[in-house]
């Protein structure tokens, strides 16, 4: 665990530098004890870090750190798995990027839907834009590269595939994720680091 600072009123704080489980484990429940901290003013968790904005009339870089630390080693034989809530996402599996996904994997289209859906998968950073989720681990099978070439639009409620992960589009936008499906759920403020999603065919 490292302590960088950021700017004159942010700190990094950096867990092991893998994606896993066991490191969101520790990023959420460090975010849970930090954000109740007086003169935190925002924190931001991500995949295996958080951001931390603080009250520079209450702490400075020295004492923010210090006090990170403190509050931490209080608690850290409390790191432990925290599900969060689960939300389930129906979609219909109607992609233009289907196809592709099928073909480049070696899949037939039900194969992939059904790799898709049957695992439950964990937010591990909110992003680009706010209410963008990104979800991991798609099963390794699955996985399929970005597109060399981002589309301009793609229209909001898209589910797609890029790499290891998969995410909604909760606003129409430009981007470059393997669009496999379609979902009409719209309560992407929902969504927290370290919660449970599943998507449900339709």
């Amino acid at each position: 665990m490292t302590i960088q600072i950021v700017s004159v009123d942010s700190v990094m704080l950096y867990f092991e530098p893998t994606i896993s489980e066991e490191v969101l484990d520790k990023v959420q429940s460090a975010y849970t004890l930090l954000k109740k901290l007086e003169g935190v003013i925002d924190i931001t968790p991500s995949y295996n870090s958080i951001l931390i904005h603080y009250d520079i009339y209450i702490y400075n870089y020295q004492t923010i750190q210090e006090t990170i630390i403190e509050a931490l080693e209080r608690t850290q034989q409390s790191f432990k798995k925290s599900d969060g809530k689960l939300i389930t996402i129906p979609t219909n599996y109607n992609g233009v990027d289907l196809e592709s996904v099928a073909k480049t994997n070696n899949l037939t289209i039900d194969e992939v839907i059904t790799l898709h859906t049957q695992t439950i998968y964990r937010v591990y950073a909110i992003g680009f834009m706010v209410g963008f989720a990104y979800l991991a681990k798609v099963n390794p099978q699955i996985a399929t590269p970005r597109l060399n070439t981002p589309r301009a639009k793609v229209p909001k409620g898209s589910v797609a595939i890029a790499d290891n992960q998969t995410a909604i589009y909760h606003q129409e936008s430009a981007g470059g994720w393997n669009i496999i499906g379609h979902t009409e759920f719209d309560a992407f403020e929902q969504f927290a680091v370290g919660d449970r999603v599943q998507f449900v065919r339709v």
